[in-house]
């Protein structure tokens, strides 16, 4: 993006477009988040650059690394895309087929295991798929422009190579009232002025994964609508500097840990997630990135179909995994206990919790279905499954790996102790594990595991992992209403020979 402050709060997509410049790299990811404008909070101030602040670095440092990955492994990171006739970032891409989402869920995985966090992008991707489909049957039902203005949009992205961040979760205020009914009608987003170039939105989206790190916002209803709650039922792209919008930046446990000098306490220094409030106050959205404006009667399906590709994103917490894996296998090795029969068992449930989350993620991938619109979407019953895993095994396997680190991981000296003149060497002679081990190392791997169990990150591999695409029960929910139990108890009667007399005939 240019260095633009503010613009014209009616301004054309046309215009909007124009000020992006085409991203190649990584390097270029970052340069594009500079000088934007944007009002963003954080501890009670108004940061000047957020691209430089340490607390929000290692977020940005963690979609970085998506841009990089596309580069040095285009065969995992990009697809073709038929919209523009070449090969785009794989967070871009419209999925065509079962193996385009099973190549999402690789590269999901591996991006877990460079980064060690949330890389903030799932959620973008999932929106994208499910726009596809949910704008061809509004269409389809009320000959509406909606998918041709999606499809160009796309267009503009892919050729940009920017981020889309999902706007879905409202703040929701008194939750036994709907959107209309709430007494402050801002608790939920919706229209709040329409004008011949478009419409104007306020309201709020909570808990916004990497919403500050986003190049364009895609506002959606967050549940089911009602024909009272028409000015709620809406979809549409914004600009992450669009005039109107501030965020408040999430805390994150042990976050101040980031600004401390060394980086050793810090457990990952480079990587980290992202959640924002974002605030819309009168945000206008022209009509050509208006994509739902009152068709209330889709919105539960929009919502049930982004939880079917979302649920299996959360194969990212494999990539998670492997990396909890190897740190436990590594300090149980530092420790000199890597022989042990029952640290190996560990490690073996360890394995076993987090292939079990992966089987059923590829698994929803590999039976995929098309839609009329002629994209794929997920096995929404392996989808939620896969999902409500992650509620749970993620917890399990943490709590492994704080058993095999030992309680040195959360009574450990500060790092300026480790350095200090008198105390380090005591340090470093007390803390000494195998002998041809640095003792530095067994620093490096307890602040990692406390970093991902406890810390900053434990919020992409444990917090996010119960609430992150609905907590537990809505997992649950899905589960009871595909379970089919009436066609699987006829299968059990036809076996043991019962037969119901209404199914007699005379």
């Amino acid at each position: 993006m240019n260095a633009i402050a503010h613009h014209p709060r009616e301004e054309s997509a046309e215009r909007r477009w124009s000020r992006f410049k085409p991203i190649v790299d990584g390097d270029g990811y970052v340069e594009s988040l500079r000088n934007r404008g944007v009002k963003v909070y954080l501890f009670g101030e108004l940061i000047d650059e957020p691209v430089d602040h340490p607390i929000i670095r290692p977020s940005i440092n963690a979609l970085k690394r998506t841009y990089d990955l596309a580069v040095e492994d285009p065969e995992l990171a990009t697809a073709h895309s038929d919209l523009i006739d070449a090969r785009v970032n794989r967070f871009l891409h419209i999925v065509g087929s079962p193996q385009d989402l099973v190549m999402k869920n690789r590269m999901q995985r591996r991006l877990g295991q460079l980064t060690g966090t949330c890389f903030q992008r799932c959620a973008g991707l999932d929106t994208i798929s499910v726009l596809h489909s949910i704008t061809y049957d509004i269409d389809a039902k009320h000959g509406t422009p909606y998918h041709q203005r999606y499809l160009e949009f796309m267009r503009h992205a892919q050729r940009n190579n920017i981020i889309i961040g999902a706007g879905m979760t409202d703040p929701k205020g008194d939750r036994s009232k709907r959107p209309s009914e709430q007494v402050d009608p801002d608790l939920f987003l919706h229209v709040t002025k329409r004008t011949e170039q478009g419409i104007y939105v306020t309201g709020a989206k909570a808990h916004m994964t990497g919403g500050l790190n986003s190049h364009w916002i895609c506002v959606m209803p967050t549940m089911n609508m009602g024909p009272n709650d028409r000015d709620y039922a809406i979809v549409g792209m914004v600009p992450g500097d669009a005039e109107g919008l501030t965020y408040i930046y999430g805390r994150q446990s042990c976050d101040t840990r980031a600004m401390e000098t060394g980086e050793i306490d810090k457990g990952n220094a480079k990587f980290g997630g992202q959640e924002t409030l974002v605030v819309f106050e009168d945000v206008f959205i022209p009509h050509e990135h208006v994509l739902m404006d009152g068709e209330h009667e889709f919105a539960q399906d929009m919502v049930a179909r982004f939880t079917s590709y979302h649920r299996a994103s959360y194969v990212c917490k494999t990539g998670l995994g492997d990396v909890m894996v190897g740190a436990a296998a590594a300090i149980a090795e530092m420790n000199g206990a890597d022989h042990a029969g029952h640290i190996k068992d560990k490690l073996v449930e360890m394995t076993h919790l987090n292939e079990t989350i992966y089987s059923s993620a590829i698994a929803s991938s590999h039976e995929a279905k098309p839609l009329p619109s002629g994209i794929f979407m997920n096995d929404s019953m392996l989808a939620n499954v896969c999902k409500h895993n992650v509620t749970r095994f993620p917890y399990e396997i943490s709590r492994l790996a704080q058993d095999l680190a030992g309680g040195l991981m959360v009574t450990l000296p500060s790092e300026q102790d480790f350095d200090h003149e008198v105390a380090g060497p005591m340090l470093k002679k007390y803390f000494q594990g195998r002998a041809n081990v640095p003792v530095e190392h067994r620093q490096r791997m307890l602040r990692l595991i406390e970093n991902m169990t406890l810390g900053r990150n434990a919020v992409g591999y444990l917090t996010e992992s119960m609430h992150g695409a609905g907590s537990p029960q809505a997992q649950r929910i899905q589960i009871l209403r595909g379970m089919e139990v009436e066609r699987k108890k006829a299968y059990a009667e036809d076996l043991a020979g019962i037969v119901h007399e209404d199914n007699v005939t005379a």
